[in-house]
């Protein structure tokens, strides 16, 4: 069968299972719609193939095919199923990109039309109850399965609809696992764990694709069952399947006609009202950080956030323009509140052979002489390349000890036993 004919028949298919579906889905639940309508599409299937020398698995193919196309994810079906591809990046209808083993590459799949592709961002985005349309062409949702997407439509992408789908593993990756992969030494592992038992209040940056939700889930399994978390983020993908007391809220984007936002420092101030006892707030990226810093720092001990900067000190530079957007504050009064309120920076790197690593541990010990001072505690000691271009190297200590024991004798009791922590 070629290509076109391939085509021309998916399309019949497509048409007559619509058509029928119109009238016996009437009223049907959801998991009673994909019933109904893979029952339509074998039987339409096996009606349009009848005098065509198909085998077993090609029927299977076009089944396949129809129903993802209705009621999944189309043409990225086989790509979110692979639990290989980090990353699907879609550049217009003819240009298809995956991120697998943390090399980018191009794949063969092509939408058809561009309104083959805009029907799928519509139901993508429709199932989170948000809109993406000519006037408001940028919006953020999230997968069932809890994968991230970023959808920009004309006339801001100028190559066709663009569409980025961030996934995540089925399975939370766990402190073991990273240790296992290099990410972090397992000194430096425990130490992050003793620090999240004790409420040290964490943030953690680094570029575009480090890993920092990543690194933000596994630190959150550190949190003890029995307290109440709030977490706030633009779209939800942290997975805290061992918090019993938790409440998840993300932010909404307007409604077409420029009403109804909430944004993220709105559920920042609402979230102080519900009795937290650690606020995780999935990324700050702008007035929101003085609400977090203040949320931080009156009472709510062990919160955690992530930020995007190319260092620590850049970070805390971010922090500041960020404060800066909600309120003209002097500096000394920015760099004060953060001061107080950051215990611990962690920063994560990409590699250039694709993996991602702690890169460097900090203590936040306060402001003194006209800057936030830094006591840095792990740093990566790059070793050059093996054979096959893999980064070499290690997570080492710098020497020094963490200072702000404080919180560790008043959460824990008895100091625990670590290379950092004098007794």
């Amino acid at each position: 069968m070629s290509h076109n004919t391939d085509k021309n028949l998916i399309k019949e298919i497509r048409y007559e299972v619509v058509r029928r579906t119109e009238i016996t889905n009437a009223g049907a639940g959801g998991e009673e719609i994909d019933t109904v309508l893979m029952d339509t599409v074998e039987e339409v299937v096996f009606e349009k193939t009848r005098h065509m020398h198909l085998s077993v698995s090609e029927k299977k193919k076009l089944v396949e095919t129809v129903f993802n196309s209705l009621r999944r994810f189309d043409i990225l079906e086989p790509l979110l199923k692979d639990p290989e591809i980090t990353e699907i990046m879609v550049n217009g209808p003819d240009n298809i990109f995956i991120e697998k083993n943390g090399i980018s590459q191009k794949t063969d799949l092509r939408f058809e039309t561009k309104e083959q592709l805009e029907d799928l961002i519509q139901r993508i985005v429709a199932r989170v109850n948000r809109s993406v349309n000519e006037a408001q062409p940028i919006v953020d949702a999230r997968l069932p399965d809890g994968s991230r997407v970023n959808v920009v439509l004309s006339p801001v992408a100028l190559n066709g609809p663009l569409m980025t789908i961030r996934k995540f593993p089925e399975k939370p990756l766990t402190m073991e696992k990273l240790i296992e992969a290099g990410s972090i030494s397992k000194e430096a592992a425990e130490l992050l764990k003793i620090l999240v038992q004790a409420k040290y209040n964490l943030f953690i940056c680094g570029g575009t694709g480090s890993g920092k939700t990543t690194f933000l889930n596994v630190l959150s399994g550190f949190i003890p069952c029995h307290e109440r978390i709030i977490t706030i983020e633009d779209s939800a993908e942290l997975r805290l399947s061992n918090i019993k007391n938790l409440a998840q809220m993300e932010t909404r984007n307007a409604n077409t006609e420029g009403v109804g936002e909430i944004p993220m420092k709105a559920l920042i101030k609402t979230s102080l009202r519900m009795r937290p006892e650690r606020i995780i707030v999935g990324e700050v990226r702008g007035e929101e950080a003085l609400d977090m810093l203040q949320a931080m720092n009156t009472g709510h001990e062990g919160s955690m956030s992530t930020g995007h900067a190319n260092s620590i000190r850049d970070m805390l530079s971010r922090l500041e323009t960020m404060v800066l957007m909600a309120a003209p504050l002097p500096l000394e009064a920015i760099r004060k509140q953060i001061a107080s309120s950051l215990d611990i920076m962690i920063f994560l790197s990409r590699f250039r052979d694709g993996t991602r690593k702690v890169t460097e541990i900090s203590e936040v010990l306060g402001y003194f002489d006209g800057e936030v001072k830094l006591n840095s505690l792990y740093r990566f000691e790059e070793e050059g390349e093996d054979e096959k271009g893999k980064v070499l190297g290690q997570l080492k200590p710098t020497g020094n000890k963490l200072q702000n024991t404080a919180k560790i004798r008043q959460h824990i009791g008895n100091m625990p036993n670590h290379p950092l922590i004098d007794l």
